[in-house]
């Protein structure tokens, strides 16, 4: 039953999806709507932030009010507005957190700025709403690559994270070399199906030095390769490539979780989409026999109802942000 104190209406537009959700008290999904600005993006190879924005120009009235209509709510009920106020593209932020402010406004409803990380933290309790804590939360995207510990509700620990490329964007430029298109996540764990993952050894950086991460160097090895290897197969190099990604993601989660003693693992962002991350994920968790959590893929990118998750349990803590705050590009996770 929906109460009156918890009904909040997300936005999100951090990058190339216009999203909108309406959630309640952090955790049922009354409606979760999302614009894909992929085909517009993929004939350049990758996303145009100028583009970006007029896109979301154009489509973040009719997703709100699409969100609203799938909910089956009067904007009158809701508690808040929630929007993604960074990290990510700037102009594309901007879009969101000023539609956000304006509809807080005209309906009289307390603004909340979200951080568009910690969202991705929250996107698990859309769906495991008892998630024990701490949590072990390995949180890979196309523009970050990161290791943290959840210990509460807005209490995080920064374990490690990537010191060049994100994971996410590894996929991309490898993609792109093997000429495969974009977004490469997608196309290459398609494509290793059908490869051997052990044709080809490449390295695994970093591995046991820490819990930060380095994905420029398995990048380059791939290049080299293909450069010396022209006639090699393409679903090999793909599989290959993804099992040196993987290993080095779930090795360093599963010391994590030893280390600090968590009670579960858990996947998030667009990259936890990824077959082969999630099935290790799953027998990372059987071995150490701690709860496992892997999300379901429309909540894997980005969307708009773990914003609004995460803008409920802000709403809680902090209470209204100002209409007078900005948005960041660069906003880090708030770690202590």
């Amino acid at each position: 039953m929906r109460t009156p104190e918890g009904l909040i209406l997300g936005i999100e537009t951090s990058c190339d999806e216009t999203a909108a959700a309406v959630v309640v008290d952090g955790s049922k999904v009354l409606s979760s709507v999302v614009s894909s600005q992929i085909d517009i993006h993929g004939r350049y190879g990758g996303v145009v932030p100028e583009v970006a924005s007029r896109a979301h120009v154009e489509m973040m009235n009719p997703v709100i009010a699409q969100s609203i209509v799938e909910a089956g709510i009067d904007p009158k009920e809701l508690t808040a507005v929630a929007a993604t106020v960074g990290p990510g593209l700037i102009g594309s932020l901007l879009i969101g957190v000023s539609a956000a402010k304006s509809l807080a406004l005209v309906w009289d409803k307390p603004f909340v700025a979200v951080n568009h990380l910690e969202a991705h933290l929250y996107a698990a309790f859309l769906e495991e709403p008892d998630l024990p804590l701490p949590i072990v939360v390995l949180l890979v995207s196309g523009g970050h690559t990161m290791l943290v510990l959840m210990e509460g509700h807005g209490k995080y620990r920064l374990l490690g994270q990537t010191l060049d490329d994100a994971a996410g964007e590894a996929f991309d430029k490898v993609a792109r070399y093997l000429g495969l298109g974009y977004p490469g996540g997608p196309v290459i764990d398609e494509l290793s199906a059908a490869g051997d993952p052990h044709a080809i050894v490449f390295p695994r950086a970093m591995m046991k030095d820490g819990y930060n991460f380095s994905f420029s160097g398995v990048k380059t090895s791939v290049v080299n390769h293909v450069r010396k290897h022209p006639d090699v197969g393409a679903a090999d190099v793909a599989a290959s490539f993804q099992e040196a990604v993987v290993d080095v993601l779930t090795t360093k989660a599963k010391a994590a979780v030893v280390e600090h003693g968590a009670l579960g693992i858990c996947l998030a962002g667009g990259v936890a989409a990824n077959s082969s991350l999630r099935e290790r994920t799953l027998d990372v968790a059987t071995e150490l026999d701690v709860r496992a959590f892997v999300p379901s893929r429309s909540l894997c990118t980005d969307n708009a109802a773990m914003v609004a998750a995460a803008g409920w349990y802000r709403l809680q803590s902090d209470g209204p942000t100002a209409l007078d705050h900005g948005a960041n590009s660069n906003l880090p996770l708030p770690v202590y």
